[in-house]
C-alpha cells in the first residue's frame, strides 16, 4: 500500500520525504486554509519536495469552470493530480482530463456507486471518506470493502484512496482490504512506528548495555 501525506505544511511533508516512507501527497482547500499561504506557491513548492503524486483541488463548482482550474493547476509541475469532487459536473470534467492525459483524484466518495462511476469516468484516483462516515455511525471500511470487490470485478484501474483517516487502526484495515492508497495526517503515519513493547524491550536493551560499560 503506498503512502500519501494529507497536508499542505512543507515542513512536514519534506522531513517525511527523507524518510522514503510517502509516496504523495494530498490537499484540500481547508488545508490551505490552515497553512494560511497562496495556493499556487504552497502548491508549487510541494511539488519541488516529491516526485510523487500532488493532489491540487479545484474550487468551481461548473465543468467548464473545473477544467479551466485544473488546467492552470496540471501546468504547475508534471506531478499534479487534479482533485475533483463526486459530483455530475466533477464526473464530466474527470471524463475530459482522462482523455487529455491528466491525472485525476475523484474525492468526497460515500458510496460504491458513486466510485463505480469515477471509475468508468477514468479517474486515476477515487478518496472515499473513512472518518466522516464514521461519523454518522456508519463503517467506513466496508465502504472500501465494497469499492474494492466493484473494481476487482470489472479491473478497473482507479486506484482506491482511502481519505478520512483518524488512527493506526484505520490504516491496518485498509492494508487489510486491499486499498492502494492511504492518505494520512503526518501524526498518524508517524504513530503506525509506534508500539508500548517495543518502547519497553528498548528500554530493557539499553539498560542492559548500560551495565555492560561498553561503548560502540
Amino acid at each position: 500500500m503506498k503512502f500519501f501525506v494529507d497536508t499542505a505544511e512543507v515542513s512536514d511533508i519534506r522531513e517525511l520525504a527523507e524518510t522514503g516512507l510517502i509516496d504523495g501527497v494530498t490537499t484540500n482547500p481547508s488545508l490551505i486554509k490552515k497553512s494560511g499561504r497562496d495556493f499556487i506557491e504552497v502548491i508549487t513548492e510541494i511539488c519541488s519536495v516529491t516526485d510523487g503524486p500532488v493532489s491540487a483541488e479545484v474550487v468551481a463548482t461548473d465543468a467548464e469552470g473545473m477544467l479551466d482550474e485544473g488546467r492552470k493547476l496540471a501546468a504547475v509541475a508534471d506531478n499534479i493530480v487534479i482533485k475533483l469532487p463526486l459530483t455530475w459536473d466533477g464526473l464530466k470534467a474527470c471524463r475530459k482530463f482522462s482523455d487529455e492525459g491528466i491525472a485525476t483524484n475523484v474525492t468526497l466518495c460515500f458510496s460504491a456507486n458513486q466510485a463505480l462511476l469515477a471509475a468508468k469516468a477514468g479517474a486515476t484516483y477515487i478518496s472515499p471518506f473513512i472518518g466522516r462516515l464514521d461519523d454518522l455511525g456508519t463503517d467506513g471500511m466496508e465502504l472500501i470493502e465494497k469499492i474494492r470487490v466493484v473494481y476487482d470485478n470489472y479491473g478497473f484501474e482507479t486506484e482506491i484512496l482511502a481519505a478520512s483517516i483518524r488512527s493506526a487502526a484505520h490504516v491496518e484495515q485498509c492494508a487489510l482490504i486491499g486499498a492502494d492508497v492511504a492518505t494520512v495526517p503526518p501524526a498518524v503515519l508517524k504513530s503506525l512506528a509506534k508500539h508500548m513493547l517495543t518502547d519497553k524491550g528498548l528500554e530493557a536493551f539499553l539498560k542492559d548495555w548500560a551495565a555492560t560499560g561498553q561503548s560502540i
